[in-house]
């Protein structure tokens, strides 16, 4: 059995974190009769194990909980998991493509504005490079997103 420090260090992960996850009710520790303090056990180790393993592949706390709750219940969780993963590869290639199309957009502007001056603010202008680039010139209607960048 291993104190909080303890665990923490083993994996390299700070203290707070356990507590959180404890928190959480994703690791049940046991409690020290002699002191209070909680003890993580073998049991601990691995579920931490998994984790901060699924985290690593992208998995939230709350799919995390689904598949715990899912694997404790008798249930095999891999169904779940498969789809989960299948949903953020699916969101994760929209925002990659999402930050590509951005990335396009912001090097042709730098492009355009390396030639021009610099101008202080007026009454009507804020700042010239913002209000005189024509984002029609890049904009390429096909080009749908969900963040809102157009």
């Amino acid at each position: 059995m291993k104190t909080v420090t303890e665990i923490a260090r083993r994996f390299n992960i700070s203290a707070d974190t356990i507590r959180h996850y404890t928190k959480l009710g994703l690791l049940s520790p046991d409690r020290d009769k002699a002191n209070g303090y909680r003890r993580y056990g073998r049991r601990d180790e691995e579920r931490l194990r998994f984790l901060l393993s699924a985290k690593r592949l992208g998995f939230s706390l709350r799919d995390i909980r689904g598949i715990l709750d899912m694997a404790s219940s008798g249930d095999t969780a891999c169904p779940l998991v498969r789809q989960l993963i299948d949903q953020r590869l699916t969101v994760i290639r929209e925002e990659m493509k999402d930050a590509q199309t951005l990335l396009k957009r912001m090097e042709s502007a730098s492009r355009n504005w390396s030639q021009l001056p610099d101008r202080a603010p007026s009454g009507e202008s804020i700042c010239h490079l913002i209000e005189t680039w024509d984002s029609t010139d890049f904009f390429d209607e096909n080009t749908t997103n969900s963040s809102g960048i157009e």
